[in-house]
Parts: structure tokens; C-alpha cells; sequence
């Protein structure tokens, strides 16, 4: 019975990924590895590293899924780790960190740039024309000045399956930049205008590589990710560099 809880406990969240080498391994890490897919065959196992935390062992699954476990892998613990001393959210840092983009590798050239003021700041949106909150974080992105900003058109065609004709749309478009804001503010559609190529399937593959779920996502200059809408006055605190202190 206590297997089969654990295995619905973490297939909640778990997906299959690339499979870590033991080579990369330190002895100790082996065996935990080992205990852990006899136990859980279906977990794939990407990164694995003992902590400095009463003997548990940290692993990571589909490229941002942490979870933890013992030597034995006697039981699987989902959640945040809280150390005591210092009262960070060691979890949280650490999915933070792994979810980090290397801004400078983005392929920038297939997104609409948007520059406001001088432009010297810098993030990056992956944004579906048809989001609800990707309409309030456009809003938000009005209120902010001296930024360029990269829209990755990152339709959701599950979710919003008009979403992809209007990416077409405005990218084909004279003037991108103005006929993104009167889609997503005004939902006025870009005059038809002749056919063209557009990057919507490369970005499409990118957002699958970066694990890009849902949108609005912000990619910010040194690589944090934020999911979801942000007001502006948070905006400028993160693009000034800010970042949460857990």
C-alpha cells in the first residue's frame, strides 16, 4: 500500500525526461539512483546531489520538479525545504535556479521588439494572443519606460484555438509592435495583408525546450523566469535588479 501511495504522490507531478548517466554520479549517488528506480521504474532521474540536510538527497525530474529522499529511498518528499537557520526556501532557490534562461541564447531576431525610452533595460515575454493575463501584463508593460521588450508569439492552441491565425497575423503585419498592441489591448485584428513566413513553429519548439507551460512567462536579463502577470511597480524592481529574498 505504501508503494503504490508513493508512486500516485509523485506521478502527480513527474514527467519522463532525460534519464541521468551514472557517470555524473558520486558512489553514494549511484545507490540512492539505484534504490530509487527499482522502487519508482517510471522516474527518470535528471540531477541528484546529497544535501547538508539531515542525510536527505535532492533530485530533480523534467527539468524543475524537485524532490527528496534518503539513502534507501524509503520515502519520496514533496515540498518546500525551509532551513531553519537561515530561514530560506532552499527549494525555491533551487527550482529558481533551474528554471534560470540564458538570455543571450534566445533567438531574439524571431521575437516583435518593442523599444520604450532608451531601451537599456531588457526581458523577454511569452505571450498568446488570445491570454487574458497576457492582456493585463501588455496593461502593466505600458506603465514601464526604458525597456526593450522581446514578445515571443507563443500561441496555445489547446487553450485558444483562434490564438495561432492571429500570431500569423500580426507578425505578417506592416508594423508588428502597433498591430500587437491593437490585438491584444483594443482586439483588433491586423488589416489581411499578403502571406509570409513566419517563426511561430520555432518558437513553439523553443518555449517545449525551455519548459515554457503557460503564459504570460517573463524572461528577465540575468535569466529569472517569472510565470504570470506582474503589476508594473514590480516590473521595475526586477528589472532594476531586485530578485525575491526568501
Amino acid at each position: 500500500m505504501r508503494s503504490k501511495f508513493l508512486v500516485c504522490l509523485v506521478s502527480g507531478f513527474f514527467f519522463a525526461g532525460a534519464a541521468l548517466a551514472d557517470t555524473k554520479l558520486g558512489a553514494d549517488e549511484v545507490v540512492v539512483k539505484a534504490a530509487i528506480e527499482k522502487k519508482f521504474p517510471d522516474i527518470k532521474i535528471e540531477s541528484l546531489q546529497k544535501t547538508q540536510y539531515g542525510g536527505l538527497y535532492e533530485a530533480v525530474m523534467g527539468g524543475s520538479q524537485v524532490f527528496y529522499t534518503d539513502k534507501n529511498a524509503s520515502f519520496i518528499l514533496v515540498g518546500s525545504l525551509i532551513d531553519a537557520k537561515t530561514q530560506r526556501n532552499v527549494t525555491e532557490e533551487r527550482i529558481r535556479d533551474l528554471m534560470r534562461v540564458k538570455f543571450d541564447t534566445l533567438p531574439l531576431e524571431s521575437a516583435i521588439k518593442q523599444v520604450k525610452g532608451n531601451g537599456k533595460r531588457k526581458l523577454a515575454v511569452f505571450s498568446d494572443p488570445d491570454c487574458p493575463y497576457c492582456k493585463k501584463l501588455d496593461a502593466e508593460l505600458e506603465k514601464v519606460t526604458d525597456v526593450t521588450i522581446y514578445i515571443f508569439l507563443y500561441p496555445i492552441a489547446s487553450l485558444h484555438p483562434q490564438a495561432g491565425d492571429k500570431a500569423k497575423a500580426v507578425w505578417c503585419a506592416p508594423d508588428r509592435v502597433k498591430a500587437w498592441e491593437d490585438l491584444i489591448q483594443k482586439g483588433t485584428m491586423p488589416q489581411a495583408g499578403s502571406k509570409c513566413e513566419n517563426p511561430l513553429a520555432k518558437i513553439a519548439e523553443l518555449g517545449q525546450k525551455l519548459k515554457v507551460n503557460g503564459t504570460p512567462t517573463i524572461i528577465f536579463a540575468d535569466g529569472m523566469r517569472v510565470p504570470g502577470m506582474i503589476p508594473a511597480a514590480n516590473l521595475e524592481k526586477l528589472l532594476n535588479g531586485e530578485r525575491p529574498q526568501n
